[in-house]
């Protein structure tokens, strides 16, 4: 069975060294005789030499041969080696070749072994990288998502975790959190990555805005609709920072990358406030809001003008569902009530 042809192709193909490669072949053609005989104690070499595999059984040495497959005469021992006692065990060549199925069994080993190595290697890789932004290229579409190539290994873009509507081109560039690292691999993905979590956000603003990386402006809270809107509360520590314009940037320079990254997604950056209503005004933005009332801790009536209520409630009613989410505070928005003529007039007289 020459070997080198196969083991060279193998190492350009998987980057694996020889020596565990050789290993791997002698351990499925083992596996292959164990099936066939396996009461036998059976063991295999690659000759580099020869360049082929050898294998070789152990027997054990008597004076009359009752079973050939467990027994060899001394006579016969004596051949192969000269200082050989009776009840020493001897390794000896095993010449019965390998049938279709056994080369079969051996190729199924082979292929496992390899694959539990390269999965290993992978997880070795990239199980530092779990939570953090990876970049990588669109290798091929399928109906449940997005295989991405990152460096020499690939990933998973489940259709679940990417941004809704989102088409990825094939060689396109992308950027994703690494959200599971497998041991391994689950119908055939081992990387998984997510482009839909509010986690994707915040790293995005982690690499955009060296203050948020360095805790100097802090993001209270973020939740997002992907695809349609997410809004970010945000405060600094430093009161020479302003928290909001740290992040949108000069000219929108700093959040710019992040929304092209998210598509049509919008982004809505919000100074945080220990004051409810006045966090509730923020988080309805871009509605301007009238008035800001509790009626208890997790409910509050808002007043609007009629052209600001589209505003306020959004496509779908995400954007009062997001600042909902954001405050923790369930919103109901309320009409101003125009206010009559009569009723200014007395408004007037009471003043005089």
């Amino acid at each position: 069975m020459k070997l080198s042809l196969v083991i060279d192709e193998l190492v350009t193909e998987k980057g694996m060294d020889r020596s565990t490669l050789s290993a791997i072949m002698c351990e499925g053609i083992v596996a292959a005789y164990k099936k066939k005989h396996p009461d036998l104690d059976i063991s295999v070499d690659y000759n580099k030499k020869t360049d082929e595999i050898e294998a070789f059984i152990k027997k054990t040495v008597v004076s009359s041969v009752q079973d050939d497959s467990l027994e060899i005469s001394i006579r016969k021992a004596r051949a192969l080696k000269d200082d050989v006692s009776l009840g020493d065990v001897l390794e000896v060549p095993f010449e019965e070749k390998l049938g279709r199925i056994e080369i079969l069994k051996a190729k199924q080993v082979i292929a496992q072994r390899i694959r539990s190595i390269e999965a290993l290697s992978v997880y070795n890789e990239f199980k530092p990288k779990e939570g953090t932004i990876v970049y990588g290229v669109v290798y091929k579409n399928e109906h449940s998502g997005s295989i991405v190539k990152l460096g020499e290994a690939f990933a998973f873009l489940p259709k679940s975790l990417m941004i809704p509507e989102e088409k990825l081109a094939i060689g396109y560039s992308i950027r994703a959190l690494l959200k599971e690292v497998l041991a391994e691999p689950r119908h055939e993905n081992q990387l998984i990555l997510d482009r839909s979590s509010v986690d994707f956000l915040l790293k995005l603003f982690e690499l955009e805005i060296p203050e948020v990386f360095e805790k100097l402006v802090e993001i209270k809270k973020a939740v997002r609709a992907p695809g349609y809107k997410s809004k970010v509360a945000v405060v600094s520590h430093d009161k020479n920072i302003d928290p909001v314009g740290t992040c949108v940037g000069v000219g929108g320079a700093r959040i710019k990358p992040i929304l092209r990254e998210l598509g049509s997604e919008k982004i809505d950056i919000i100074e945080y406030s220990s004051e409810i209503e006045s966090f509730i005004k923020g988080a309805l933005k871009p509605a301007e809001i009238n008035r800001v009332e509790l009626i208890n801790a997790s409910n509050a009536n808002v007043w609007v003008d009629e052209d600001q209520r589209s505003f306020a409630i959004g496509k779908m009613g995400q954007n009062i569902s997001l600042a909902s989410q954001l405050t923790g505070v369930n919103i109901h928005l309320v009409k101003n009530e125009p206010i009559e003529l009569p009723q200014i007039e007395e408004a007037l007289e009471n003043l005089g």
